[in-house]
C-alpha cells in the first residue's frame, strides 16, 4: 500500500514530469520507504536530466553506501563535488566533501 505522501507526489509527477523537485521528493520518499530500486531510479534520473540539482549527489551517495556499493558512492560524491564547485554551492560542496572523506577513510590531516 502506498503512503499518502507518495500518492500525492506521483500525482504531481503526472502533471509536471520534468520538475526536479518532484523527482527528488519521490526519490527521497522511496528511500524512506526502503524501496531502493525506485529511489535509485529517481536519483539516477535526476543526475542524468538535472545534473545541477546538487542535493541529489549526497543522497544518492548515501544510498549507494546503504547498499554497500562504496566505489559508486565515492564516484558520485566526486561528481557532486565537481558540480557543486561549478554552481558555486559551498554548503553542498562541504557536505559532499565530508561524506567523501569519511567514506574514503580520510581525515582532515589528509587534505
Amino acid at each position: 500500500m502506498q503512503s499518502t505522501r507518495l500518492t500525492k507526489l506521483l500525482t504531481f509527477l503526472a502533471d509536471q514530469p520534468d520538475d526536479p523537485f518532484i523527482l527528488y521528493a519521490l526519490a527521497t520518499e522511496y528511500n524512506a520507504l526502503d524501496d531502493t530500486k525506485e529511489a535509485f531510479f529517481y536519483y539516477l534520473k535526476l543526475v542524468e536530466e538535472h545534473p545541477l540539482y546538487i542535493g541529489t549527489y549526497y543522497h544518492l551517495g548515501k544510498l549507494y553506501e546503504k547498499v554497500q556499493q562504496v566505489e559508486k558512492a565515492i564516484a558520485i560524491y566526486q561528481i557532486g563535488m565537481q558540480r557543486a564547485q561549478e554552481k558555486g554551492d559551498r554548503h553542498a560542496l562541504s557536505e559532499l566533501q565530508g561524506a567523501y572523506q569519511a567514506l574514503a577513510g580520510m581525515d582532515y590531516e589528509d587534505d
